[in-house]
C-alpha cells in the first residue's frame, strides 16, 4: 500500500519535470535563433524584396535578393553603379530611426511580426565632390561628362536637374552640407552620394530628396535569387 503510494506521487513530479525541460529547451532556442539571426544579419547579409518598380529593367516588382555587408565591414569603397539598400533621410521617412526596443528587434533580425523601417534602393550615380546634372531627354552629366547608362537605364529623365535650386524635398538638407545658394551647382558632399533609381521617370531618389549619407548605408545588392512569373510566362506553361 505504502509503495504504491509513493509510485501515484512520483508521477506528477515526472510530469512536471518534462514540463520544466521542454520550457527549458523552447528558451535556449529561441534565443539561439535570435542570437543567430542577429549575427548572421549584422555580419554577413540580409534578404530584400523589392516593392516597386523604381529600379526597372535592372530590378522588378517582388524580385528578391541578397544585400551583403561584408565589403562594407572591410571598408571597401562604394563605386558608381553600386546598387545600395540604404536608409533614406529623416526628411523622407517621416524622423530619424527609432531606437524603442520592438523597432530594434526587427531591425536587428528582420523578423516580420516586428516593427521595421522603410528602406530605398538605387544605383551610385555620384561620388563626394562631383558634380551633377540632368539634362531632359539627354541624360545624367558628372563633372561635365555624360554618363554611358544604356546598359541599365530603362529610358532618358524627363526632367532638368542643374543646380541647387533644383532639387526639390532635398534642397534645405543640400544647404546645410555646403550649398548655400541655389544658383550653386550640385556638389556631392564628402561622406555623401547621388543616388538615382534606373526608371529615372518613376523614382522619388536623389533629384528629390538631397544627398544620401553613407552612415545610412545597409549593404551592397550582389544577388537576385528569386523572381516571380510574369502573366506571359505563365501563359506558356499552359
Amino acid at each position: 500500500m505504502v509503495l504504491h503510494m509513493v509510485e501515484e506521487a512520483e508521477k506528477p513530479v515526472k510530469q512536471e519535470n518534462k514540463i520544466v525541460l521542454f520550457a527549458k529547451d523552447l528558451v535556449e532556442f529561441v534565443v539561439v535563433t535570435f542570437i543567430l539571426l542577429v549575427v548572421i544579419r549584422w555580419a554577413f547579409g540580409e534578404t530584400r524584396s523589392i516593392p516597386s518598380g523604381s529600379m526597372e529593367p535592372t530590378l522588378q516588382i517582388e524580385d528578391r535578393l541578397l544585400v551583403e555587408k561584408i565589403s562594407g565591414h572591410f571598408k571597401k569603397p562604394i563605386k558608381r553603379g553600386d546598387i545600395l539598400v540604404f536608409y533614406p533621410p529623416p526628411s523622407v521617412m517621416g524622423g530619424d530611426l527609432k531606437n524603442d526596443p520592438l523597432t530594434l528587434l526587427g531591425r536587428w533580425t528582420g523578423l516580420p511580426f516586428f516593427p521595421y523601417e522603410k528602406a530605398l534602393i538605387k544605383r551610385v550615380i555620384g561620388l563626394p565632390k562631383e558634380t551633377i546634372q540632368v539634362r531632359h531627354g539627354v541624360g545624367v552629366f558628372v563633372n561635365g561628362a555624360l554618363l554611358d547608362e544604356s546598359d541599365y537605364v530603362k529610358e532618358k529623365p524627363n526632367y532638368d536637374l542643374t543646380v541647387m535650386g533644383d532639387l526639390r524635398e532635398g534642397r534645405p538638407t543640400a544647404e546645410a552640407l555646403g550649398a548655400s545658394k541655389p544658383e550653386d551647382p550640385i556638389t556631392v558632399p564628402d561622406g555623401h552620394f547621388f543616388m538615382m533609381g534606373d526608371n529615372r521617370n518613376n523614382s522619388a531618389d536623389s533629384h528629390i530628396w538631397g544627398f544620401q549619407d553613407e552612415s545610412r548605408v545597409i549593404g551592397r545588392a550582389c544577388l537576385l535569387f528569386w523572381r516571380p512569373l510574369g502573366p506571359k510566362h505563365r501563359e506558356l506553361q499552359h
